[in-house]
């Protein structure tokens, strides 16, 4: 008999359509059931002896809900019997009506897999626990129409106590790369840990989600450097790390993203699903997209009514040369710019609001900025071979890579945002959306000139992390340092000492910064937004809210 192993993960959800995922326990054919008579199914594929199925959901009505099951080869899996949660349910957005509904995106990142729920919990309540709790609880309520989950889904190098005991029993943990994941089979294991939280279970099977990878999901630092990179080629275990860690990507979190449409065409997926295993054809994949960045595209679009999102691959499409570094490599910031582009020629524009996700901030506290503007000086060798070694081991040990750390690439991006938020057809926001940090806060933008020389839109970077992680006290203080008067005229030192050009915008600080496990959420409606901030509170047993603002 076919059973349920993972999901059901609903993914993809339009007006008319949708997307469900699941692993079977064995090859089957996966259906999804709607009470209103909406059906889907597909044959699952098989990657290295798991199950998969990516089951298309089709004649869903428009500003509709309706409950579902997924049943395997004939047998019902779910909803599983005497479950305490209530169905899960197909949302469908009617984005013609008059006036339009609101389109609500919580987003976050960071998320260790919390333990079971009568272990102690050494960083706290998890607060996408603390989200599935209450919309168990009151099933009517405000929930979000998408969750964007910003990188960190899994960590494959910081491994659970619970999982280190596992790798255990196949492996020698003395051997590399010790008690981190080693291959395909220990990458699916994290996701099991991870997704059959029960909590999670349910709430990613009613609540639609959009992923992308950031560096845990693979190791810490991926990709920070050429330098980097070539260490970690020379080590015999790297080679299986990453191909296991694109093929589980592709397989748990990729392939979800994408519209019907879209995996229509994807010459991988009709690769995979034409055979019987479809483990070599991914496996082939992944060492091309490894080796050659420029031949995959793990970025995405979608739009929800005149919200678009873009989410943005800040790990996988580097370019690493130190005298070329670059966050994105010429076709995928190609590919960023025209879809941010995309309709905006007219007024109205084609969107009301344009979110850009990526799991690394935009705008970081000014200490931060300049230290890693300092530092990719120093790299490239602005101050001669032994700063640039120097510079090396430090950009490793304290983590400076984001957007600041590719100065060309920071450049870029805010020239692009300044160009997407202006003219007649300018949107009414441009929201950066990012995580990583391990805190939440709130920075906008200044140009120079001033009001009259700013992009007509409002710009935010908005910033959430953890969703159930820790953070050192001391690095608290460093952050809130980096924020203040003394932090930003020590940075401004950093840079005088690597010849750095000041970037063209100034920003501040307008929210937090707020630290503990916390989701943001962006409620837009027409041309204005609302922005919460809640935090899962152990004492309240849930998420309290801990800010709230209009933004335009």
């Amino acid at each position: 008999m076919a059973r349920l192993r993972l999901g059901p993960l609903l993914r993809y959800v339009d007006e008319e359509c949708a997307t469900v995922w699941v692993e079977a326990n064995r090859p089957c054919v996966a259906e999804v059931r709607c009470a209103d008579g909406a059906y889907g199914s597909a044959p699952t594929f098989q990657i290295d002896g798991h199950h998969y199925a990516l089951v298309p959901v089709t004649g869903l009505t428009p500003g509709t809900g309706t409950t579902y099951e997924v049943v395997l080869d004939g047998g019902l899996v779910w909803p599983e019997p005497d479950s305490a949660f209530p169905p899960s349910t197909i949302r469908t957005p009617d984005h013609t009506a008059a006036p339009a509904g609101p389109v609500r995106v919580t987003f976050g990142s960071c998320r260790w897999a919390a333990p079971p729920a009568d272990e102690h919990d050494p960083v706290g309540p998890d607060a996408l626990d603390s989200l599935a709790a209450r919309l168990a609880a009151d099933p009517d309520a405000e929930r979000p129409d998408v969750l964007v989950l910003l990188g960190d889904q899994v960590y494959a190098d910081e491994t659970s106590p619970a999982t280190r005991k596992w790798l255990a029993r196949r492996r020698d943990l003395t051997d590399p790369p010790g008690t981190q994941v080693a291959d395909y089979q220990e990458y699916t294991h994290l996701y099991y840990e991870s997704w059959l939280d029960p909590d999670i279970r349910w709430l990613l099977s009613t609540v639609p989600s959009c992923m992308i990878f950031d560096d845990h999901d693979v190791i810490d630092d991926w990709n920070t450097s050429a330098a980097w990179l070539r260490d970690m080629r020379a080590t015999p275990w790297w080679q299986e790390r990453i191909l296991s860690g694109l093929m589980s990507y592709w397989v748990h979190q990729h392939i979800g993203n994408l519209p019907p449409s879209e995996l229509a065409l994807d010459p991988v997926y009709a690769a995979v699903r034409a055979t019987p295993d479809g483990t070599d054809a991914l496996r082939e994949f992944a060492a091309r997209a490894d080796a050659d960045p420029g031949c995959v595209r793990w970025s995405y679009r979608r739009d929800f009514g005149r919200v678009r999102l873009l989410m943005v691959d800040t790990r996988a499409a580097r370019v690493l040369d130190e005298q070329h570094r670059a966050m994105l490599d010429p076709d995928e910031a190609e590919w960023i710019r025209a879809q941010a582009l995309d309709g905006q020629d007219a007024a109205p524009g084609a969107y009301d609001h344009l979110l850009i996700g990526t799991s690394l901030p935009w705008l970081l506290p000014h200490l931060v900025h300049d230290a890693e503007g300092w530092n990719a000086a120093l790299c490239r060798g602005e101050r001669g071979a032994r700063w640039a070694r120097f510079g090396e081991n430090l950009r490793r040990r304290a983590d400076l890579e984001h957007w600041a750390a590719f100065p060309t690439s920071f450049d870029a991006l805010t020239e692009l945002i300044e160009e997407a938020g202006s003219g007649p057809a300018a949107p009414a926001t441009v929201s950066v959306l990012s995580g990583d940090v391990h805190h939440a806060y709130v920075a906008e933008p200044g140009w120079p000139g001033g009001a009259a020389a700013a992009p007509a839109a409002r710009v935010l970077q908005l910033t959430c992390s953890p969703v159930h992680n820790s953070i050192p006290a001391s690095i608290r203080v460093g952050f809130r340092f980096g924020w203040s008067r003394a932090g930003r005229a020590l940075g401004r030192r950093f840079a005088r000492h690597a010849r750095a050009t000041a970037p063209r915008i100034n920003w501040r600080k307008t929210g937090g910064p707020w630290f503990g496990n916390q989701l943001m959420t962006l409620t837009m409606r027409d041309r204005t937004a609302d922005l919460a901030l809640d935090q899962a509170d152990a004492k309240a047993g849930g998420l309290t809210r801990a800010a709230e603002r209009r933004l335009t």
